[in-house]
């Protein structure tokens, strides 16, 4: 094993951390939430990175996206995210993949095989039609539920989406309505259970800063290692 990694193996043992440089790991949308997500998969030993997001780094995403730097203003975020990931463990494989997930891609991610989507984008179309093919292929999937408007990360929490009611955040209302529209149940969710700031300019894209979205990211990069580990 490498040295690198010692520090992890003392706290999961080897055969844990040689499951997870073998591990497949999906990471979708490397905002805010996704990017730490993804950096800390890479730095757990995670083997092998679906990395997807058609965006491209701009000066608003410097205050909260732990891989922007002015330096990669412009650039893809996914290839920055595989560039950054060969910096911290070169055996580490990432896919990068700069489309815009829909409907009429999805086979991309599940033709990779995946043994875990973690879902980091905000386009309820796309992340309905994710969840539901997830969960009838019986691919394990964690959703990100809303991380804006909010100057404090205590109230972050993966339980079934369900339990998210009457925590103020739209799109986890509007995922609960839908998910039971199509029958689809079970579905494992991060959301926070405290609502957030009532903004005046509550019309214009959710506000943020630096600490809240990165938290909610390594919540799901944790939940995501525990269970690829659970029982070994």
């Amino acid at each position: 094993m490498t040295d690198w990694l010692d520090r992890q193996t003392r706290l999961i043992g080897i055969a844990a951390t040689e499951k997870l440089a073998g591990a497949r790991v999906a990471v979708i949308g490397l905002g805010g939430v996704g990017g730490a997500a993804f950096e800390a998969l890479v730095r757990c030993g995670v083997g092998n990175i679906l990395a997807l997001d058609c965006d491209v780094f701009d000066l608003t995403n410097l205050n909260r996206q732990i891989l922007a730097t002015r330096e990669n203003v412009g650039k893809l975020k996914c290839e920055t995210a595989k560039e950054r990931a060969a910096s911290i463990n070169p055996l580490c494989t990432v896919s990068a993949c700069s489309t815009r997930l829909g409907t009429d891609n999805l086979e991309e991610i599940f033709n990779w095989q995946p043994d875990f989507i973690l879902d980091a984008i905000d386009n309820v179309t796309a992340k309905l039609a994710l969840i539901e093919t997830a969960k009838k292929r019986g691919v394990r999937i964690v959703t990100s539920m809303g991380t804006g408007n909010r100057t404090s990360a205590e109230g972050f929490v993966i339980a079934d989406i369900e339990q998210s009611a009457g925590n103020g955040c739209g799109l986890s209302r509007v995922m609960r309505r839908e998910l039971r529209k199509r029958g689809i149940n079970g579905v494992m969710a991060l959301f926070n259970r405290t609502p957030p700031r009532t903004l005046a300019d509550a019309e214009r894209a959710p506000a943020s800063i630096s600490f809240v979205p990165p938290v909610a990211g390594y919540l799901l990069a944790g939940y995501v290692v525990r269970e690829l580990i659970r029982g070994v």
